[in-house]
Parts: C-alpha cells; structure tokens; sequence
C-alpha cells in the first residue's frame, strides 16, 4: 500500500478489506442528519458537488453509524484513537453509539471548533461551533502533548513559583528557608484545551476547492499531531475532498481515503498534487495578540521560545529557559522611555518575584536618561537591539572612513 491510498465505496463494504489493528488514527466526518442535500460549487462556478444527508428517522441514522464504526473500531490499533466530527444535529446519538462501540471509559474529550463566521438569516443565535468527540480504543492509546501561551488573566506569580500545599491543604507558594521564592522550572505553558478556535474556510481561501462541509486543513493537522507520529497510518472512511488525506501527507503520515463519490475522489487526487493550505495569523500569534498594543514589540524577541507577560507594566515576556535556575525577564525600551527609564520599571516590576535574570533591550541607544548608563539598575543586563546595533557598526564604519581620509590628507607630498 502507497503512502496514500483512496479507495471507492461504501466504507461499510472498504473497511472489510482493511487488516485488523492497521491504523493509528481514524477521523471520521459523516453526514451530520441534517436532512438537506448539501450542493457547493467551484470559484469558477464550472464544477459542482453535492451530497445527500437525508434519512427516514433517527434510528435508520444510528444503524448507518453502529455498522460502520464497529469495522472502525477493529481497524483501530489498541494504540490508536478515534475523532468523530458532529454538529447539534448528531451528536447525541453518535456519543450513544460511540459509548457503545468504545465503552464510555475510552471517551477522551468533547472538543469544541470554535470559529468565526458570516451572519445568515437564521432566526436565533448564529451557529459558530461544531464537536469532534475524541475516543481511545484502550488507556494505552498514543497521544503527543501540546502546550499554549497563558491567558492575559494569569498572575505572573502564578507562572514562576511552585505551590504546594500547607498544614491545612490550601495552596501556597513555596518558599526557601531564608524565605526566598522557589522557581516551578522552565515555562512550558498551559496544556492544550479542549476549545479549538481554528478560523472556518472563507469563501476566498487559498485551499477551498468548492466541496461541501469541506473542513481547514489546519483543524486535521491538530488531531493528527495529537495522536500520530511521522509514519504512522491515518484513515478517513468519509474523506470527501481529502482534507484528512492532505494534512496526513504534510505531517509525513500514510493515509488511506474511502468515499463513495468518484468525482470526491479524483478532487482529492487533485488536492495531492498541490497540498494546498491556508496559513492562520490567528494561530500563529493568538488571538489575545490581536488586542496588544505593543505586539511590535515583541517582534525583537524572533527566534526564542517565550511567553508574552499580560496585565503588568515592567515586564514583555518571559523566556521559556532558565538561568541557573532563575526565571528570564525581558523589557522592551519603548519610544517615548530612556533607557534608564526602562531599566528602572524591569527592576521594579521584577522585586519578589525570585531574583530573576532581567535583560532590557534597548532600541533607541541616544535616549540614555539624565544619569547615563549610571543609573542603570546593576540587576539588569542591557542588550541592543538588532537595528541599534547595526547603527553602531555603520558609525564606527564612519568614524573609521574619516580617520583614514585625515591620515592620508595629513601625509607629505612626494616630489
């Protein structure tokens, strides 16, 4: 079997032929019992696809789930977890059926996608969530974590000291003898939730291809990462357009497709050429970035692993390693401070909080303050700016270049 595998027909009657214990990850988005026929076309309006979601009642859509997830469920490796996607229309019944199929005891999560979307003429509360139910075959499956920044609601003390817990169980921060704070290590973030906010396919995006329900590549690719590693075997028993398929070939996973639409099929052959995928300033910075008025700012600090400081004054971020055990601060000068100034409020800002290796970086070099480098706290350590910096080497280019023309005015003509 080649990396990716799209097969055709009803997956009931595909995952027959499947071995046992194959695959490393299932991610399952069948029609969701909406009772419509859902039809999209492409840009150029020459192609459109359609599918019916219709059913005579609840329990003829339950029995089309029970079947074809019991032959998931024997495809799964005792490794291997299971997504099920659904809407408020499906949902109860899919956890009823899944409940069964995997035993309540291997439900993981009920995630939320969360998105943004175009406003509708619905009646009521616009529609800006879907669930992915997450379930394990076994308590042995596989599952990679992933970490976030922390929220702008997050004491900084709360980040830095380690807690534990006093002669009447309530939480404190621990302290040394002498009363010093004790660090909690290195500043790895917040676990991963079970709230997704990953932006919806806009009607102009570079991978939309005019399929419908047809889902972000960014959405699989989070699934995927959670529970697979680079070789691992991805399945989709409902591929559609062949987001799953797409997102397993990025992540150098093997993938194997099934539909029973052979033009859903041949678009999915088409996506694999290009693996196309729409990138998410949301994700990259966050969406609390959005607001911060000084996100400039922390452009100086590419390339580091760090975590931006909300809700104080002195400080920018905090690095994601330690110095000798001690937390690192970084202050940004900003425009209107001196360098003094700045160096002041990161010293201030950084009193208590367990002596913590504090590093200013310094973007206009003139604005030194009435004291000079002088009034420069000795706890804080001053580092130029990438653009100071060079503007240091081009003066001193320049003073070199006139000392060399004075030199050579000031030499004897030889007769």
């Amino acid at each position: 079997m080649s990396s990716n595998t799209l097969l055709l027909g009803d997956c009931l009657d595909v995952l027959t032929g499947i071995s046992s214990e194959l695959v490393d990850l299932i991610y399952v988005d069948p029609p969701f019992l909406t009772q419509k026929v859902h039809r999209l076309g492409t840009r150029d309006g020459k192609k459109t696809y359609s599918f019916k979601d219709l059913w005579s009642s609840s329990e003829n859509y339950g029995d089309f789930l029970l079947t074809r997830l019991g032959e998931c469920h024997r495809c799964l490796k005792n490794t291997g977890s299971l997504f099920f996607h659904c809407d408020d229309n499906s949902g109860h019944i899919a956890r009823l059926v899944l409940d069964d199929i995997f035993g309540g005891e291997n439900f993981q999560s009920e995630i939320i996608w969360t998105y943004k979307r175009w406003s509708n003429s619905r009646r009521g509360l616009l529609p800006s969530h879907q669930t992915i139910l997450f379930y394990a075959k076994t308590d042995s499956f596989k599952f990679n974590p992933v970490v976030t920044g922390y929220s702008q609601s997050t004491n900084i003390d709360q980040i830095l000291q380690r807690r534990i817990r006093d002669e009447r169980g309530k939480a404190v921060y621990a302290r040394t003898e002498t009363g010093e704070p004790i660090s909690n290590g290195g500043k790895k973030g917040v676990p991963l939730g079970d709230v997704w906010e990953i932006p919806y396919l806009n009607p102009k995006a570079r991978e939309r291809v005019g399929y419908p329900t047809q889902k972000p590549v960014l959405l699989l690719e989070r699934m995927i990462k959670l529970c697979t590693d680079p070789g691992d075997v991805v399945l989709d028993p409902f591929c559609g357009s062949g987001t799953t398929i797409v997102a397993a070939g990025l992540l150098g996973r093997a993938a194997i497709g099934i539909d029973n639409s052979e033009e859903a099929l041949a678009l999915a052959r088409t996506r694999l050429e290009t693996c196309a995928k729409t990138s998410s300033r949301l994700l990259e910075i966050g969406r609390d970035e959005y607001v911060r008025k000084d996100l400039d700012l922390l452009e100086h600090l590419r390339g580091l692993e760090f975590h931006p400081v909300h809700r104080n004054k002195g400080l920018d971020a905090i690095l994601a390693v330690e110095w000798e055990g001690k937390p690192i601060f970084i202050r940004i000068q900003r425009q209107h401070e001196t360098v003094c100034e700045a160096a002041v409020s990161l010293s201030r800002a950084a009193r208590n909080k367990g002596g913590a290796k504090l590093i200013l970086i310094v973007v206009d070099e003139a604005r030194q303050g009435l004291f000079g480098p002088e009034g420069i706290p000795e706890d804080v350590m001053v580092v130029p700016s990438a653009a100071v910096e060079i503007k240091r080497i081009l003066k001193d280019h320049d003073h070199q270049s006139a000392n060399s023309t004075c030199a050579t005015a000031a030499k004897p003509l030889l007769s």
